[in-house]
């Protein structure tokens, strides 16, 4: 059976639609824009200095793959794209992750509103998914069947490959969300399959229409 994959100490396996040899990207538990996604490198370590050069070049190249597909995807007209550095950035799991979110003229009252959803309980990534495991942990794992991931290479006090033990809730910045409660719902596991299946299609269509230009490259 393939190993499962973790963001921090979450089995998130069924919601990744893409994997390089470094990274993997996977689909929101709860999403504050339509498209909102992670990408994240596949070694478990909480801060952006903590990557090999190697890694840092996959993760950034990774999020722009997955920016060229998303744009004809969600019809984007721009992206956010943030990484909460450690704790005092708002960091809520302690595993690098760039938040990938496309955007569309007027999809917020205010553009710059997306920021204080970041840092809002609406974009505490940690307490959604403690809140999943908390309503599903007497239900049997499902979904442990599309990772790939290498966990096999020795872990250092920095550098875990296994799951770590899980975050206690801490103090995070808290600010007003312009979007409904309905709207920042967990939601259920066979929708996020559904949506990875989707994407990890549109990502391997993008992948062989430009494998020539690439292969050039």
């Amino acid at each position: 059976m393939a190993s499962p994959v973790y963001f921090g100490a979450f089995v998130v396996t069924s919601q990744v639609f893409y994997r390089t040899t470094y990274s993997f990207a996977l689909v929101n538990l709860k999403p504050l824009l339509p498209g909102h996604v992670l990408v994240c490198p596949k070694r478990v370590v909480p801060r952006l200095r903590d990557l090999k050069p190697e890694e840092v070049t996959d993760l950034f190249l990774t999020v722009q793959k997955v920016l060229r597909v998303f744009e004809g995807v969600y019809k984007a007209h721009g992206f956010n794209v943030a990484i909460q550095d450690g704790l005092a950035a708002g960091q809520s799991v302690p595993h690098v992750h760039a938040h990938i979110i496309p955007r569309r003229f007027q999809d917020l009252p205010d553009s710059d509103d997306i920021y204080s959803l970041i840092e809002s309980d609406a974009g505490d990534l940690a307490l959604g998914f403690q809140e999943r495991d908390s309503a599903s942990s007497s239900a049997p794992k499902q979904g442990e069947t599309i990772a790939d991931v290498d966990l096999t290479e020795p872990a250092k006090a920095e550098e875990q490959t296994t799951a770590p033990p899980k975050p206690r809730k801490t103090e995070r910045a808290k600010f007003p969300t312009p979007l409904p409660d309905a709207l920042r719902l967990p939601r259920s596991e066979q929708v996020m399959r559904e949506e990875a299946e989707m994407l990890a299609k549109e990502m391997e269509n993008w992948e062989a229409s430009t494998a020539g230009e690439q292969d050039v490259d």
